[in-house]
C-alpha cells in the first residue's frame, strides 16, 4: 500500500485549517519532500522512523514525531498503523525548524485518536475547527518537549555507509569494520566522524543501540537480558545504565510506560 501524498489529499484552496490523515498499515520508504502545513505523526503500533537534513528520528508506538511546515524530510513506515494531524502554520507559530520526537501525554494521545473523526479531505463542522484550535493551543506546550530519539546523520556517501554498516550490524560491528566500509583509514574516520555528526563513532554506535533497544522494549515480549543481548551489550547490567543515562528510566519503566 502506498501513501497518498497530504499535498493531494484536498485543494490547498479549500481544505480546512487542520485535519487528520490516517496512514493504516503502510508500508513505504517515502522520497524526499516537504509539506506546507505543520505535521504530527503518531504510531498506534509500531514504530515510525523520519530523517531530515541533520538527523534520524524514532518514534515508537505512544511517541509522534512533530515535523514542522517546509522541512524536508522523509518517512520509513513499515506495516505501521499511524495517524497523521496537518495543522496551517499559524496555527502553531512556533515550529521550531527540524524534526523532534514528543512524549505523547494521555490527553495527547486521547485527542489525536479523536481527532481522526475529521479527515483533512473533507469540509469541517464548527466542532471540528473548535477541536482543532484547542489542540493548536495545547500543541504549543507538548512539542517543547523532546525525548532523545535521534541520531546524527551526514550527506557524506562514505560516512552514510559506515553509519548504516554500524546501524545494520549493531551486535558486532566494531571501529575496524566501519572504516573497511568507508574505506578510510582509523584516524581520519575518527576525526570526520566526529566533525561531519558531532559525536565519536563508540558513541553513535551506542546510541544506535539503544535506539533499537527502544523499539524492541515497544514491540516485543523478549526478556530485557535478551535485548541488551541482541543490541550488543555485553551485559544487562551495562545496558540498563546506559539506557538510564539517554532515557532517564530504567528498561523496565520504559517497557511498562509504553505497553500499558
Amino acid at each position: 500500500m502506498h501513501p497518498v501524498p497530504i499535498e493531494r489529499l484536498a485543494d490547498p484552496r479549500a481544505r480546512p485549517d487542520a485535519g487528520a490523515f490516517l496512514q493504516d498499515g503502510f508500508d513505504v520508504d517515502t522520497h524526499w519532500h516537504a509539506h506546507d502545513m505543520h505535521q504530527i505523526q503518531y504510531a498506534f503500533d509500531g514504530s515510525i522512523e523520519v530523517e531530515d537534513a541533520r538527523s534520524r528520528y524514532l518514534a515508537p508506538r505512544q511517541l509522534a514525531a512533530w515535523i514542522p511546515a517546509g522541512v524536508a524530510h522523509r518517512t520509513r513506515l513499515h506495516d505501521v498503523r499511524s495517524g497523521s494531524l496537518l495543522f496551517k502554520p499559524q496555527m502553531i507559530p512556533d515550529a521550531g525548524e527540524r524534526v523532534r520526537i514528543v512524549p505523547v501525554p494521555p490527553l495527547m494521545r486521547e485527542m489525536i485518536i479523536g481527532a481522526m473523526r475529521w479527515p483533512l479531505s473533507q469540509p469541517q463542522d464548527a466542532v471540528g475547527r473548535a477541536y482543532f484550535a484547542a489542540f493548536a493551543l495545547l500543541c504549543a506546550e507538548w512539542i517543547g518537549q523532546e525525548a532523545p530519539l535521534w541520531l546524527p546523520t551526514t550527506q557524506e556517501p562514505r560516512l552514510r555507509a559506515a553509519a548504516a554498516h554500524t546501524r545494520e550490524r549493531l551486535a558486532d560491528a566494531d571501529f575496524a569494520s566501519a572504516c573497511g566500509v568507508a574505506g578510510m583509514s582509523e584516524r581520519t574516520l575518527r576525526r570526520r566522524f566526529r566533525r561531519d555528526l558531532g559525536m565519536t563513532w563508540e558513541a553513535y554506535r551506542r546510541r544506535a543501540r539503544l535506539l533499537r533497544a527502544v523499539e524492541l522494549l515497544s514491540e516485543t515480549p523478549a526478556p530485557i537480558g535478551a535485548v541488551a543481548a541482541q543490541t550488543g551489550f555485553e551485559s544487562q547490567s551495562a545496558f540498563a545504565k546506559a539506557f538510564g543515562e539517554l532515557m532517564g528510566e530504567t528498561p523496565r519503566a520504559f517497557r511498562a510506560r509504553m505497553t500499558r
